[in-house]
């Protein structure tokens, strides 16, 4: 058993909500294929000996880092392993087994005991399983059937192939385990959830923590004590009475009350301050002395998002997005980093590029990615993996699943857009079924319910019912053609409303009188452009056949987007080449294809829509930045 105070690479796989010890249960599983599914019946989760392979989890059984790299189709998986729990550990505790994400259902034994089931392939889900750890026993056993359909097109898959190979742009399949599995002993009253949202204007934040366990106790008190720290200097300190399950509290931050100090507490890509939480959980008795029952670490960002005036605003400024489509997909590894390490230098390779924002797509990425967004100020869309099919189980799933992504990720100062839908995948004939229009509005009122603080894009790409910003994709093939179509107010009015860059309209029912609605307009895909340097031609928007031609390309590309008085900001496709779509501005293997100093220009290149205030700071970045 590995039992850390601190993650792979220092870091805790919920980075939000930490405590001193847990048990980390990545590493060797036994696993099996279940093909002909019949491993519940056989009762396989008591009996090892179908269990003849070894996987290396959270790797995918598809990925060569898995040890199994099977790619083809098998659409049930075990997994099995033992762990190490000594019985006097464990009594007047609770044993919480964690999974940061299965695809797509997830069955779950320990020690015999079915303790509980989870469908949703992109969410994490926890297990209470005490009553299930066989008394007096120190090792016990942990088994796990996942089971992910490639055929059923109602299931959010992203960009999962579902045929038997990776065709155009969809890539292989990611069945089970692909992210962090671990195991942590808490008291019987715990805290279980922490969301913060900061109110500049209200010079304070607000925390909703979600408690589990009993919370009345006959003459004691619970109560949540919370101090917010920035370095050594103590920001606020407050407690609250516990009264049930839920605990929500409004904390002053006195510091806030100074507009003229304001800027050195808010978080921006440039500044990525992040405030420091302890959060505790006391037994205050009748004579008000206080006892420790549970404590937890944690952080925040101050800082706020919106749309005005046809710009993006970021603590109520314009802020020009300059962004990359980020596909989260490894060679060795796919849809799960290789390492913890990893999504640290993904992040600074998307800013040594030039970027201040990534648009992780189909995808809903490792919350240990986010951290390192958050620490080193990288501006993120969160977007949902769509499904392929419209119909009521779809609706179902999509909708779950995706309420689940919010409240898992509404705490990250990075995340400054939710994308519950991408290109009409999984609602096809939105432009003429009243149905699916419904469901994609329908959901988009449920996110804004759900965080009133950020914007929403409804479908990114077009056929957009309703949004909080425009957001188009064009892969036009020249700079002259993307300066046409986006060089006016005229022209950008009649991409909104009459023409068609995906074969499809870009704004549904768009209002005659004003198409745009003081939304802010975005390109957030173009480029695509595929070069291979042996020459080999895969997948791409537009192919170049020379690194002198990507160059010119490129800035072509980047000059006709910038030059732009209309854009609010752009999401060039894409960082990497992902299996046979070789359109990154790097190798699958992460290596510039045009030297980074170059590209770095491109992106940076001031942009024409940008005011004046917002031009001159990016100069003064620019500056520092080159020494």
């Amino acid at each position: 058993m590995n039992t850390h105070a601190v993650a792979d690479d220092g870091l805790h796989p919920r980075p939000q909500l930490r405590r001193a010890g847990w048990t980390d249960l990545c590493g060797p599983w036994g696993f099996a294929h279940d093909d002909a599914d019949e491993g519940r019946d056989a009762g396989w989760h008591r009996d090892p000996a179908p269990f003849d392979r070894t996987i290396t989890v959270p790797f995918p059984p598809e990925s060569p880092a898995s040890g199994i790299r099977d790619t083809a189709h098998h659409p049930v998986v075990w997994y099995r392993r033992t762990l190490r729990l000594p019985a006097g550990e464990v009594s007047g505790r609770r044993a919480l087994l964690h999974f940061g994400a299965v695809d797509y259902r997830a069955s779950v034994w320990v020690d015999g005991t079915h303790v509980g089931d989870h469908e949703g392939g992109m969410t994490p889900f926890v297990f209470d399983v005490t009553a299930a750890l066989t008394p007096g026993q120190d090792e016990h056993t942990v088994v796990v059937r996942a089971e992910d359909l490639p055929w059923d097109a109602a299931q959010p898959r992203g960009k999962q192939d579902w045929q038997d190979s990776p065709h155009v742009i969809w890539y292989h399949r990611t069945t089970g385990i692909w992210q962090p599995v671990w195991l942590e002993l808490v008291s019987r009253t715990h805290v279980a959830e922490l969301c913060w949202t900061a109110d500049i204007a209200g010079a304070s934040v607000r925390l909703d923590a979600v408690l589990r366990g009993p919370v009345r106790r006959s003459g004691d008190r619970l109560v949540v004590r919370v101090g917010l720290r920035l370095g050594t200097e103590l920001l606020a300190e407050q407690s609250a009475l516990v009264t049930d399950d839920r605990v929500v509290m409004d904390i002053a931050v006195p510091a806030l009350r100074n507009g003229q100090d304001l800027d050195r507490l808010l978080w921006s890509p440039g500044s990525p301050t992040l405030v420091d939480a302890d959060v505790a959980l006391l037994i205050r008795t009748a004579d008000g002395v206080e006892h420790p029952v549970d404590e937890v670490t944690s952080y925040l960002g101050i800082r706020t998002t919106g749309t005005a005036d046809g710009r993006f605003l970021l603590n109520g400024r314009p802020y020009y997005l300059r962004m990359v489509l980020e596909q989260g997909y490894w060679p060795e590894s796919h849809l799960a980093a290789p390492s913890a390490g990893a999504l640290r230098r993904e992040v600074e390779l998307i800013k040594e590029l030039g970027f201040n924002g990534a648009r992780v797509h189909q995808k809903v990425e490792d919350p240990r990615f986010l951290y390192w967004c958050d620490r080193l100020g990288l501006l993120v869309w969160g977007e949902m993996a769509g499904a392929f099919a419209f119909d009521a189980e779809a609706v179902r799933r999509l909708t779950t699943e995706w309420m689940d992504v919010v409240r898992r990720d509404r705490s990250h100062p990075s995340v400054v857009t939710w994308v519950p839908f991408n290109e009409s995948w999984g609602v096809q004939d939105i432009a003429d079924s009243p149905a699916q229009r419904a469901f994609v509005e329908g959901v988009v009122h449920l996110t804004r319910a759900l965080d009133p603080s950020r914007p929403v894009i409804s479908n990114d790409g077009w056929e957009m019912p309703d949004s909080d910003m425009w957001t188009i994709h064009d892969y036009a093939g020249s700079g002259k053609e993307l300066r046409d179509r986006y060089g006016s107010a005229a022209a950008v009015e009649a991409m909104l409303t009459d023409a068609r860059p995906g074969g499809r309209r870009v704004v549904l029912h768009p209002d005659a009188r004003d198409p745009r609605g003081g939304r802010p307009v975005l390109l957030t895909e173009f480029g695509g452009l595929s070069y291979r340097p042996e020459g080999e031609e895969w997948f791409g928007y537009s192919t170049v056949t020379s690194p002198d031609e990507l160059r010119s390309r490129l800035g072509e590309l980047f000059r006709a987007v910038t030059d732009s008085p209309e854009l609010a900001g752009f999401c060039y496709t894409q960082l990497t080449d992902t299996e046979q779509e070789t359109n990154g501005l790097l190798t699958a293997g992460r290596e510039a294809k045009v030297p980074v100093a170059e590209i770095r220009r491109m992106v940076g290149r001031p942009s024409a829509a940008m005011p004046t205030e917002a031009l001159d700071r990016h100069r003064q970045e620019v500056e520092e930045a080159q020494g």
